[in-house]
């Protein structure tokens, strides 16, 4: 297989995940870097999720290492920064993977304190890296920034801070990639759909209190394509499309994967 990222020095946040019975897109995304020659920084607000996924790469003869960091907190995505040009000289991915929806609700029944955590928690976490990572990136003259969104963004829920949040990040990148084009630095979004990860089915199934298969199964049927949800690894694939030279001439655009959930009218 081709290395279609030799030589490159990735970030991937939130490269850990909750436990489940299957993998997140952030360490879906760290390891197939690594499987693809990049020299990848873990980071985590979860130390030992991201030593788990470090520990996955480096079994397979790959480099990583695991940085904690709260992406909410500009000092940290500093300390990141940092951290990834001391341990691999250089700056070339950085993918962002954080998000969460505990609390959330509809419009009428949304109450502040789950807003304000789900908006901040969601944006933040990709605003402080980009804004952490891009002198590093201007100095180089290249780089390729990969936002995780959600289709929740352009498809109806019932979660309104979440989409909100998610619709934010879209626009957000979009700005990214038009600021930064003329430093050769390309920003890009992938809006996933329906995922058989751990964040999606665990947390969700218990907040339903309905069990796992049972959610499954509501899921897949909602997936115009084969009636099955996607993986963290199909996140992952697009993601190595857009972090590669391949994507070069590739920025602003939002990338749906999404079993055509998201073209699906009426």
């Amino acid at each position: 297989m081709p290395q279609r990222l030799e030589g490159k020095s990735a970030i991937v946040v939130g490269g850990g995940q909750t436990p489940g019975d299957t993998i997140g897109n952030g360490r879906a995304t760290a390891v197939l870097f690594a499987r693809h020659g990049a020299r990848v920084l873990v980071v985590d607000h979860h130390p030992e999720a991201a030593e788990e996924t470090v520990a996955q790469i480096t079994e397979e003869g790959g480099i990583a290492q695991a940085w904690a960091c709260d992406a909410t907190r500009e000092e940290d995505c500093q300390g990141m920064v940092r951290a990834c040009e001391e341990a691999f000289g250089r700056i070339d991915i950085l993918q962002n993977n954080v998000g969460i929806g505990d609390g959330d609700a509809g419009p009428a029944h949304v109450d502040a304190k789950a807003w304000d955590h789900i908006l901040g928690v969601n944006l933040k976490s990709v605003i402080f890296p980009c804004k952490a990572v891009l002198p590093s990136m201007r100095r180089q003259g290249a780089g390729a920034i990969t936002n995780i969104s959600s289709v929740a963004a352009v498809c109806s829920t019932g979660i309104v801070a979440y989409k909100t949040s998610k619709a934010g990040i879209n626009a957000y990148t979009q700005s990214l990639a038009i600021g930064n084009a003329k430093h050769g630095i390309r920003a890009n979004v992938i809006m996933p759909g329906l995922m058989n990860t751990p964040m999606a089915i665990e947390s969700i199934a218990k907040a339903r209190g309905i069990s796992k298969d049972e959610l499954i199964a509501a899921r897949n049927a909602q997936v115009p394509l084969r009636k099955r949800m996607g993986t963290a690894w199909d996140v992952a694939h697009a993601s190595l499309f857009l972090a590669s030279d391949e994507a070069g001439f590739i920025t602003g655009a939002v990338l749906p994967v999404d079993g055509g959930q998201s073209a699906r009218v009426g």
